[in-house]
């Protein structure tokens, strides 16, 4: 192994996330032959880069062939949930929904935060970095809307604060924002599809969001809603993170 993939991997692994625009990050996203020499060494460790051209960071993930030999090990399957018990599972799909999925439009229309309007001739541009689309919601219209359905304002605070810690958001006074890990440990494709089809409306006993109703294909028919234990038991809604091994203890998964 040549001294720059022993460096990037030996960050990723201490530092858990780097940004894209880190020196070595740039060189394994744009070099094949390094990204083929990283890749194979992750491999035989059992884990794999993890990255997304939406995201301004990239981390480790378990693969998912390693996953059953790791959370599989003893008679009741351990969970990559991250140690949340299903209200902070529940919370940080609400925070994908609410933070990820407009931020995606946003930036597949080329358009920033700012803007009020597209410009016709920005698609030509670069894809826009997620901390220039990404807008954050309020901590007090999360509370308003949700906090009833995901254990009212202690609860909440809590679940909120082991989000922060796990770096899949950030709390700037009274406005939550995307951290690291939002767009990169959740299953978008899963997700994305629970989502429209009516999970969350099922769960909060609302209509959908107008931000999940904009990204819903027009003529795409709506499966029947889900509650909350399917959105979350269905299947993985999360990337087993290589950082997780070592940050706690695991747990049961949450009934």
């Amino acid at each position: 192994m040549n001294d720059d993939s022993q460096i990037l991997i030996a960050r990723l692994l201490t530092h858990h996330t780097l940004r894209r625009d880190d020196k070595l990050v740039k060189r394994v996203l744009s070099d094949e032959l390094f990204r083929a020499e990283i890749d194979a060494r992750l491999l035989a460790c059992g884990l794999k880069l993890l990255d997304n051209v939406y995201a301004d960071h990239v981390t480790l993930a378990l693969t998912r062939a390693i996953e059953p030999k790791i959370f599989g090990a003893r008679d009741v399957w351990q969970n990559n949930n991250f140690g949340l018990a299903r209200d902070g599972v529940a919370l940080l799909v609400v925070l994908w929904a609410q933070i990820i999925l407009p931020k995606r439009e946003r930036q597949e229309t080329h358009q920033h935060a700012e803007d009020d309007q597209n410009d016709m001739f920005d698609k030509d541009k670069p894809l826009p970095r997620a901390e220039d689309t990404s807008i954050g919601i309020s901590y007090k219209a999360l509370l308003s809307d949700f906090g009833d359905k995901l254990g009212k304002k202690t609860r909440m605070d809590m679940n909120l604060g082991t989000l922060a810690k796990l770096g899949f958001i950030e709390r700037r006074g009274d406005v939550l924002v995307e951290g690291p890990l939002l767009d990169l440990m959740m299953d978008t494709d899963t997700l994305k599809e629970r989502i429209i089809n009516g999970a969350l409306a099922d769960v909060f006993k609302r209509p959908l969001t107008a931000v999940a109703v904009a990204v819903a294909a027009p003529d795409e028919p709506q499966a029947e809603p889900l509650d909350v234990a399917e959105l979350i038991d269905a299947g993985p809604a999360f990337e087993p993170a290589a950082a997780e091994l070592g940050a706690a203890a695991p747990t049961d998964t949450p009934t």
